[in-house]
């Protein structure tokens, strides 16, 4: 079976089983990307995450949390206040962290430039670590991640160690980081969708597609300009405000067993 037939298998077979995420349902800011990445040949989607604040009991053994071995007392994909989480470390009897999760998504693509491309448009939406990981059989991974996430402990032994102000003061973090995050899901989305419809043009003029034809290169301190929804990259752009990702990450292909 060659690569595009054995894709379209794994696509179908994928796409047809059950969600086993914790909600059961892709979450709802990022429902049209994910329709318009699983509605085209080239892509389908293995997991999402729109980004997160959460409040996780890992137990009495130390600061750091497996989440597969830890108690969820609190998790939603809206800006929280102070109140629920307030509430939620009543029922904390461990060592209690707050954190936020930013957007994360896992695509897998027919072919290395199908990749490229959205590696492009994800680095100039600020999600600046993004990467690809092809497989010695040809499987190819696309990860779209960024880094402005956060993680602090509450609680040690179920006794607070912080005050309320304190939480007031990061929660107003964790929700700015989610405003940031949705900002940058919607960029993504434009992004993408011009960078689809240039491909479709692309492919169906031949001259235009030969003239196109270069290797894939991405250089530094390329950021989205919106115009009209859609996302035109300069290499003059300045990069965005609090933008806390690494500006200098590139392309990332690391072999792995699939």
């Amino acid at each position: 079976m060659d690569r595009s037939a054995e894709f379209r298998r794994s696509k179908a077979q994928f796409l047809g089983k059950a969600d086993l995420s914790r909600k059961g349902s892709v979450d709802e800011d990022v429902v049209e990307l994910v329709q318009l990445l699983n509605t085209r040949d080239q892509f389908f989607t293995t997991s999402s995450c729109a980004g997160r604040i959460l409040l996780l009991d890992g137990g009495v053994n130390g600061f750091e949390v497996q989440k597969q071995n830890c108690c969820w007392l609190l998790v939603t994909h809206k800006p929280c206040i102070k109140d629920d989480v307030i509430v939620a470390l009543k029922k904390a009897n461990g060592d209690a962290i707050l954190k936020f999760e930013p957007f994360i998504l896992h695509v897998q693509c027919r072919q290395l430039k199908d990749a490229q491309l959205l590696h492009s448009a994800a680095v100039a939406s600020g999600f600046r670590n993004s990467g690809i990981t092809v497989g010695k059989k040809g499987k190819t991974m696309m990860a779209v991640r960024s880094t402005h996430s956060l993680e602090v402990p509450l609680s040690h032994n179920g006794k607070l160690m912080v005050t309320e102000e304190y939480i007031d003061f990061l929660l107003n973090i964790a929700n700015q980081k989610m405003e940031e995050n949705k900002k940058r899901i919607e960029r993504f989305y434009n992004c993408l969708q011009h960078a689809l419809e240039r491909e479709t043009v692309t492919n169906s003029h031949p001259k235009i597609k030969e003239k196109n034809n270069s290797s894939y290169t991405h250089k530094k301190k390329r950021t989205p300009e919106k115009t009209c929804g859609k996302c035109i990259t300069d290499e003059n752009d300045e990069e965005p405000e609090h933008d806390d990702d690494d500006p200098g990450i590139s392309v990332n292909i690391f072999p792995e067993e699939y």
